[in-house]
C-alpha cells in the first residue's frame, strides 16, 4: 500500500462523515505526504527572523525603526503576541536576529549587518551579506530539523519597512503594478503615504532592473534579510521533507520566490491566513496556493507569524484527532431494511 493510500485510509476511515472536516483533511493529507510517512506525533517549531530595512529612510513607515529591536525583544523575553500565541499552544520559538541595527541582545544572534542599505541609493545588501543570510535560513532549519527533531516548522517575521521591501520584491519578480501590491503595511493610514510607498516600490526596483537576473538578485537588491533567510529556510524544508507554514504577505512572498527557484517547494507549502496586504493572494497564486485553500481570513496584518501559530495548532488538533478517534471499523452496524413506502 502506498503512502497516499494509508493517508486515505487514516482519513476516511475515521468515524465521521468522510471530508467532512474539509480543508484541514487536505492540509494534513499535505503535510503527512510532505513527511513521506505517517509520524505519529507533530512536533512543531515556529521560526521569527528579525531585521531592520534601509528603505525607511525613504518615509515609506509611520514607525521609527528602533521597534525592530524593541519588539524583537519582547518576543525573546516572551511578552509580544506571537509569544503568548506560542505559549498558549505549547509551540516552541526562537527569535533570529538576522540584521537588526541595535549591539543590544534581541534573541539568537545571527546578524548579517545592522540592517540592509537603502534600495534607493544602493543594493540592498553586497553578495557576501545575501550569501550570509541565505546561509542562516538554511543552517536554522537544519538545526532544528536534524538536530532537535523537529518535524514541522513554520515562518514569521519582524522588520519596520518589510511590507516595502517584499512588495519591491513582488514588484521585480512579476512586473505587477504596485498599485495592486503594496498595501498600508502596519500603522500607515494615510493616502499620501501610500502613494509616496508606491513610488519608492516603483523607482526602487527601476534603479536596479539591470542587475537582477534572477531571483536571488531580485532578493538581494532590494529585499531584506528577514525575506531571504526565510526563502532559503523554506527551500531547506523542501530539501528535508519537513512540511512549513506560510504566514502572512513577508511570508508569502517568499514562498513565491522560493517557487520560483524550486518549484517543487509546492508539496511542503501550507497557508495560514489571507493577510489584508493586497499582494497576499497574488503571491500564494504565484505559488499554486489558491485563496480557497487559505482556512483563516481574518483581516490579520500583524505579521511575526500569528497567522501561521493558529494554523499549526489546527494541524496538532487534527493530527492528534485523526490519530487516536475511534474508526468506522470499530463498529458493528446492522443490515440496513429496505424502506417501506406506506400506500397512499
Amino acid at each position: 500500500m502506498d503512502l497516499e493510500t494509508k493517508v486515505d485510509e487514516l482519513l476516511n476511515g475515521a468515524a465521521k462523515p468522510p471530508q467532512s472536516l474539509g480543508k484541514l483533511e487536505k492540509h494534513l493529507k499535505k503535510v503527512m505526504l510532505s513527511w513521506g510517512e505517517i509520524h505519529p506525533e507533530m512536533k512543531p517549531h515556529h521560526i521569527i527572523f528579525a531585521a531592520d530595512n534601509g528603505v525607511i529612510e525613504e518615509g515609506v513607515v509611520n514607525f521609527p525603526g528602533e521597534i525592530t529591536y524593541l519588539q524583537a525583544k519582547n518576543m525573546a523575553d516572551g511578552r509580544a503576541t506571537i509569544s503568548c500565541f506560542c505559549q498558549c499552544n505549547q509551540i516552541p520559538y526562537s527569535v533570529i536576529d538576522i540584521g537588526i541595527n541595535s549591539t543590544l541582545e534581541a534573541g539568537i544572534n545571527h546578524k548579517v549587518a545592522f540592517g540592509t542599505k537603502n534600495f534607493m541609493k544602493a543594493e540592498a545588501m553586497t553578495q557576501e551579506e545575501f550569501d550570509q543570510a541565505w546561509a542562516v535560513g538554511q543552517d536554522t532549519v537544519k538545526r532544528l530539523v536534524l538536530q532537535e527533531g523537529h518535524n514541522i516548522l513554520s515562518f514569521g517575521e519582524m522588520g519596520i519597512g518589510n511590507t516595502t521591501t517584499s512588495s519591491a520584491v513582488l514588484h521585480a519578480l512579476t512586473g505587477m503594478p504596485p498599485e495592486f501590491i503594496v498595501g498600508y503595511g502596519a500603522g500607515l493610514s494615510s493616502n499620501e503615504v501610500l502613494k509616496h510607498k508606491r513610488n519608492t516600490v516603483a523607482k526602487g526596483v527601476e534603479r536596479h532592473k539591470n542587475k537582477m537576473q534572477k531571483v536571488e538578485d531580485i532578493l538581494r537588491c532590494v529585499g531584506g534579510f528577514d525575506i531571504v533567510g526565510i526563502c532559503s529556510g523554506m527551500l531547506q524544508c523542501a530539501k528535508l521533507g519537513v512540511p512549513f507554514v506560510i504566514d502572512g504577505f513577508i511570508t508569502a512572498v517568499a514562498y513565491a520566490c522560493a517557487f520560483r527557484i524550486d518549484n517543487t517547494i509546492e508539496k511542503h507549502g501550507i497557508p495560514s491566513h489571507m493577510s489584508k496586504e493586497p499582494g497576499m493572494a497574488y503571491s500564494l497564486l504565484l505559488g499554486n496556493i489558491t485563496a480557497d485553500d487559505v482556512i483563516i481570513h481574518a483581516n490579520m496584518a500583524l505579521g511575526e507569524g500569528t497567522g501561521a501559530i493558529l494554523m499549526v495548532s489546527m494541524l496538532k488538533t487534527m493530527s492528534y484527532t485523526m490519530q487516536n478517534m475511534a474508526r468506522l471499523s470499530d463498529f458493528v452496524l446492522s443490515e440496513p431494511s429496505s424502506a417501506k413506502i406506506a400506500a397512499v
